[in-house]
């Protein structure tokens, strides 16, 4: 059922965004609904949705930009699109860096490349709030990649933790055959140098967890070649202030607590050596975190996947919060908080859990991108998911962030109409990052070096907004402004696009010349406020209803539709009203998104 319909989806892009400022990029949508919308936390969403999680062997067929790092908004619209910027490779672990001399920042993980030289292994990556790469951290060890699991910038952005595989050769005699051997991928964790990628810090399960730990290897199962058994999958690594280690290990149900002084295993949380008696259980789990530690006393997250692709031990995934006494005698853990998955469906692969600033709580559950927030009882308030099934996030992440794009806004114009008394200049306009726009103005010019004259402004709508103005305008540019009126940013001067052939686009009388721009004054705008309103609608074409996802829906009452001025563009698969009311009057409006 589902092959199926990622099928159709696939053929029809229907679970797709598109835009006329950025016609490479086909972006998510997202499915969204709110429980609570006045408790979730503020913040925007940082997602990298991937189809195939293994590196795609390369093609000079062009490929529209899906695959890589995003950022949207709570209700879903696209914020910033990064799949360009690095070619449709897989992005893992994207989120932001607020620990970076206080600056906002952005991390992740560039999974490796697909070439037989095993020149490009993949790099964790840190870029500035202006989308710009403010260093790379590479792979310098004796390391085949860097690991897809773990890019966990610490406090400072001076060192960075990252997953270790490594395989090695150790013998059988854990699970009673001594005279046996086999290869084995043994996991850990490495502290890295963010300037030079010097390993600060390595620690490896090889000769401290021994098979017979693993749940995924049993008495019988045969000697394995390299690269061996993944008989612990590690999957995540965080640090304490005291400078302690922890670690997840999938496949050995364990979470592990290591000393950073001698690598020693303090402590095992779950799994078949566990150092405490739970009151809960949990199983191939993901993402553990340090939500508060003194080394003594620890509070813990992690998400409880509960089952793999083979196999299940509980009903529902779900995120965990654990409490750790180490001074108690015995040592006790006990379960503070079970948030479980809304829909009642387990993650088999992949998935996180973070806790908010305002106590609130957000979970990724990796399939389909399907995430959820929730309160401090763990009560739902949000929930989201991919409106495609082609498409997975490993982790999702929820952060306050501002971005402040290097590159201009872009900007797109073209003109329309049927004769010279019915000619609109069509404005897309978006800024690709910027958080904080508020509105743009727009700008003609009769000529690339000419006065700007300012013909319009409107409020920004989504990530793309659309205005008409009234008239044939030559070069036209755009600014951004803040909720202060403030400029943020300028567009090049562009020149607006026109038909090829005039006649054949429906144009009647000869080719039109470009207009001097100039501005309305109110009272001829209300004016022609007063006619507008009088005049009779019609609609002479019909159209696909306009629908993004968690956007206020289309109303077609924003325009007064006349006679010959609608105008249906189908173009960069996406389908729009443009409109002119008889008087010309300028209007703005979302672009529909497919």
């Amino acid at each position: 059922m589902a092959s199926g319909l990622a099928a159709a989806e696939a053929e029809n892009h229907d679970d797709l965004l598109s835009f006329v400022t950025l016609p490479n990029v086909r972006a998510l949508k997202f499915d969204v609904a709110y429980r609570d919308r006045e408790r979730v936390a503020p913040g925007y969403w940082f997602v990298a949705p991937y189809g195939v999680i293994d590196p795609e062997v390369p093609t000079h067929q062009w490929k529209p930009c899906q695959v890589g790092p995003y950022i949207y908004d709570a209700d879903g619209g696209l914020v910033w699109a990064g799949s360009c910027m690095f070619d449709n490779r897989n992005i893992f672990d994207f989120k932001a860096a607020n620990n970076i001399d206080d600056q906002p920042h952005l991390s992740f993980i560039l999974q490796r490349a697909f070439n037989d030289d095993g020149s490009d292994k993949g790099y964790g990556y840190v870029l500035d709030q202006h989308y710009q790469e403010e260093y790379k951290v590479p792979v310098v060890n004796d390391l085949g990649s860097f690991n897809m699991h773990e890019f966990n910038v610490l406090d400072g952005g001076k060192s960075a933790l990252a997953c270790l595989y490594r395989s090695e050769e150790t013998d059988l005699s854990t699970i009673g055959r001594p005279d046996e051997r086999s290869w084995i991928v043994a996991g850990g964790l490495l502290e890295l140098d963010t300037q030079t990628g010097e390993v600060l810090f390595e620690w490896s399960s090889y000769q401290q967890v021994q098979v017979d730990e693993s749940v995924k290897v049993y008495p019988d199962s045969r000697p394995s070649d390299r690269p061996g058994w993944d008989y612990v999958h590690v999957n995540s690594a965080d640090k304490n202030a005291v400078g302690d280690y922890l670690l997840s290990a999938r496949f050995a149900s364990t979470i592990y607590y290591i000393s950073g002084q001698d690598g020693s295993i303090v402590w095992r949380l779950g799994g078949k050596r566990s150092d405490f008696a739970l009151d809960f259980t949990f199983s191939k789990q993901h993402h553990a975190r340090f939500v508060e530690s003194n080394g003594t006393h620890h509070l813990i997250s992690f998400l409880n996947n509960a089952s793999d692709e083979a196999e299940q031990e509980e009903n529902v995934s779900s995120a965990l919060f654990v409490q750790i006494d180490t001074t108690a005698t015995p040592m006790t853990a006990t379960l503070v908080k079970r948030i479980e998955r809304p829909d009642g469906g387990l993650t088999r692969l992949r998935g996180n859990v973070q806790s908010l600033g305002n106590g609130n709580t957000f979970v990724g559950w990796s399939e389909w991108g399907y995430q959820s927030e929730h309160d401090a009882d763990g009560e739902l308030l949000m929930e989201a998911k991919f409106g495609s099934t082609r498409f997975s996030s490993y982790r999702s992440y929820k952060f306050p962030f501002v971005g402040r794009p290097a590159t201009p806004p872009d900007v797109v114009a073209s003109v329309y109409g049927t004769d010279a008394t019915d000619l609109s200049t069509i404005f897309h306009v978006s800024w690709n990052g910027a958080t904080d726009i508020a509105g743009w103005r727009f700008y003609a010019r009769s000529s690339a070096d000419g006065v700007p004259v300012l013909i319009g402004n409107t409020t920004k709508r989504s990530f793309e907004t659309m205005f008409i103005a009234d008239g044939y305008v030559d070069w036209v540019s755009v600014q951004a402004v803040d909720q202060d009126e403030q400029v943020l940013g300028e567009s090049e001067v562009h020149r607006t696009q026109t038909p090829d052939d005039w006649g054949q686009a429906g144009f009647q009388g000869t080719e039109p010349k470009p207009e001097e721009p100039y501005w309305r004054g109110e009272e001829e705008e209300e004016e022609e406020e007063e006619e507008e309103g009088r005049a009779e609608r019609q609609v002479l074409k019909a159209a696909r209803p306009y629908s993004t996802t968690s956007r206020s829906q289309y109303s077609r009452s924003q325009f007064k539709v006349l006679p010959f001025v609608t105008i249906l563009l189908i173009g960069t698969g996406s389908y729009m009203f443009l409109v002119k009311s008889r008087t010309g009057q300028q209007r703005a409006t979302t672009t529909t998104n497919q």
